[in-house]
């Protein structure tokens, strides 16, 4: 059986959502895992967040907009999810919505942490556990590379610091994570959007994860 001709994944997986930081590749393989699927997509809106680059511009001016967008447009997805049949078809998402605290965390100071849990704690958003999820690791010289070669308005501001605490930042998340299922990839030197090689090396893992913790180390294809 080819990738093209499945439905829904063998391991019974419903929702899948990808994770990682920023630059690793998580809508990309989240629309070609869609396609494979014939799933829904849930995506994180980026480009519909005005605050987005001046926060990469400069953090502290509009690091509280920024984030407050995103918990707002998130708890806006999960409703509309909870809303309609969540098991009528599979859904593969770019993004965890408990990890939204991450961003929190990293970005805002003490005060602005503060009005933040509570305005997260009011909207008391019942987010549905993902089936599997799969946690992206790239290096950060991989990461900086990679967002060179992006034509975004906002990726040129990216400083190497910042994506130095994010990544760490994401390490402990999941280190902790205990959630749900987790595949944690070495994506560092494949590229599984635009090598069906990598791709099909890292579906069939997708396959394979059921429960527990996973670590996926993929034999390299030619990186494109």
């Amino acid at each position: 059986m080819t990738v093209s001709e499945l439905k829904k994944p063998v391991s019974g997986a419903r929702y899948i959502a990808i994770e990682g930081p920023i630059g690793v590749g998580k809508t990309a393989l989240a629309k070609r895992l869609a396609d494979s699927f014939s799933a829904d997509l849930v995506l994180e809106e980026f480009d519909e967040n005005p605050f987005l680059e001046r926060f990469y511009r400069d953090g502290r001016s509009a690091a509280l907009p920024a984030q407050m967008f995103f918990l707002f447009a998130r708890a806006r997805q999960i409703e509309n999810m909870r809303q309609s049949d969540l098991f009528s078809s599979v859904r593969i998402s770019d993004y965890l919505f408990t990890r939204d605290r991450l961003f929190a965390e990293l970005n805002l100071d003490s005060e602005e942490l503060k009005l933040y849990e509570q305005i997260a704690d009011n909207l008391a958003v019942d987010a549905p556990i993902p089936d599997l999820v799969i946690y992206l690791q790239v290096p950060v010289d991989a990461i900086m590379h990679r967002l060179a070669r992006r034509n975004s308005p906002y990726d040129r501001f990216v400083e190497r610091a910042y994506l130095e605490r994010l990544t760490d930042a994401y390490s402990r998340f999941f280190h902790n994570y205990d959630d749900g299922p987790l595949l944690i990839v070495n994506a560092s030197q494949i590229d599984p959007v635009n090598n069906e090689a990598d791709y099909q090396q890292l579906f069939q893992q997708i396959e394979r994860t059921s429960g527990g913790r996973h670590f996926f180390n993929p034999v390299t294809a030619a990186f494109a």
